[in-house]
């Protein structure tokens, strides 16, 4: 009888998060599932039924989803105390009633509690995907000092229990290893996007239209609305120019209200989009707009917005954080400033008259070349596969 045959290869990973949702972490979680396929594992996925809005994709070859009823937000995410409870409290029989070598736990840790008690239970090991530090992102919100310490003491349980942890970063490992993660057992498999659906060839949403793009989260630690008092400072030099958000997030409303009140009309609002739309628009775009507010524990952040811009050739503005508005200087992204309307303004003006010049274009293949030789998804997919494999 073959490994797949037998499940002694069986990979089983339980996250809220998976295809076809767009996010940034089903995407990461697809790279891995096909990762492990390829390396001849037996993978199945345990997750949630997607939103209405999600696109209709087919699940990646030769991994088995199994897909369950969840709580979602106005938004359609599952995200809050309670949504989190609607996955974590069925969980449990679900990773017991099937057979596998090794289990993948994504966050938040409570749902990695209930996979390490699964594992115990089975004696099998498993591992945990940290794309971020859950700690530092409740004490980012102001959650009350006990929240802080109860989160801190299960996010410490999780990475103490996992014979693997996987990391986004060299930042994030840190922290990994701060809160109790064993130095050995973290593997730093990176980040990255799919560069078949984001890359230069992508034909442009909106030929002829001058716009900044943003895609994705809209969060508390990215607060996007200074890009849009940014827009406000340079919206009569340039009465063509438009900014456009896709995605959604706990503060769009208030980035709705904020242009509405700013009487800024070419502020736009486009939804949740598939990759490919997504792609397409971020082709077209003056520039790409990412940001992540320093100061409030997610300074490490290197943020998936960044590469998917890059892939396209399309410059990145970074505001925030110095992590992440590195990452932009060092490889010659785009522009890198302060977490201010006026810097952003400025940064704005120069990145239009790059575009007017034609360096913007000019600039495009090494963009696009950069994220394909350092941040392929396909390649994170597959060292996140090898480490876990190596863990079993």
């Amino acid at each position: 009888m073959t490994p797949r045959a037998s499940g002694r290869d069986g990979v089983l990973i339980a996250s809220r998060l998976f295809l076809p949702e767009v996010s940034a972490g089903a995407f990461r979680l697809g790279a891995l599932a096909r990762g492990l396929a390829a390396a001849g594992a037996d993978v199945t996925v345990v997750t949630t039924t997607p939103p209405a809005h999600a696109p209709a994709t087919p699940d990646p070859e030769g991994v088995r989803v199994s897909r369950w009823p969840v709580l979602r937000d106005r938004g359609g995410n599952v995200r809050g105390y309670v949504q989190y409870a609607s996955f974590d409290g069925p969980l449990l029989p679900r990773v017991l009633a099937r057979r596998w070598s090794i289990a993948v736990a994504e966050s938040p840790p409570t749902t990695a509690l209930v996979v390490r008690l699964a594992a115990w239970l089975r004696r099998r090991p498993y591992a945990y995907f940290a794309a971020d530090v859950w700690t530092d992102g409740v004490l980012s919100m102001g959650a009350p000092r006990p929240v802080v310490a109860l989160m801190r003491r299960m996010e410490g349980a999780v990475l103490r229990g996992a014979a693997c942890v996987l990391s986004v970063s060299d930042e994030v490992t840190q922290r990994l290893v701060a809160l109790g993660a064993e130095p050995a057992r973290v593997v730093t498999v990176g980040n990255g996007i799919d560069t078949t659906v984001f890359h230069p060839g992508v034909a442009p949403a909106a030929p002829g239209e001058e716009y900044f793009v943003y895609t994705g989260t809209m969060s508390e630690w990215q607060r996007p609305e200074v890009f849009v008092r940014a827009f406000a400072l340079i919206a009569d030099e340039h009465p063509a120019l438009r900014l456009r958000f896709f995605g959604q997030g706990a503060v769009e409303p208030a980035l709705r209200a904020l242009a509405a009140e700013l009487g800024l009309d070419r502020v736009e609002f486009g939804g949740v989009v598939s990759p490919a739309q997504s792609a397409a628009w971020i082709r077209g775009a003056v520039a790409a707009l990412v940001s992540i507010v320093p100061g409030i524990g997610y300074d490490f952040a290197r943020p998936t917005k960044t590469f998917a811009a890059a892939a396209c050739g399309t410059p990145v503005l970074f505001a925030g954080a110095e992590v992440g508005g590195s990452l932009v200087r060092d490889a010659g992204l785009g522009e890198a400033v302060g977490f201010t309307p006026e810097e952003i303004a400025d940064a704005m003006r120069r990145l239009l008259a790059a575009r007017a010049s034609g360096e913007t274009e000019a600039r495009r293949a090494d963009r696009a070349a950069w994220v394909r030789e350092t941040a392929s998804l396909d390649a994170v997919g597959a060292r996140a596969a090898a480490a876990v494999l190596s863990a079993r």
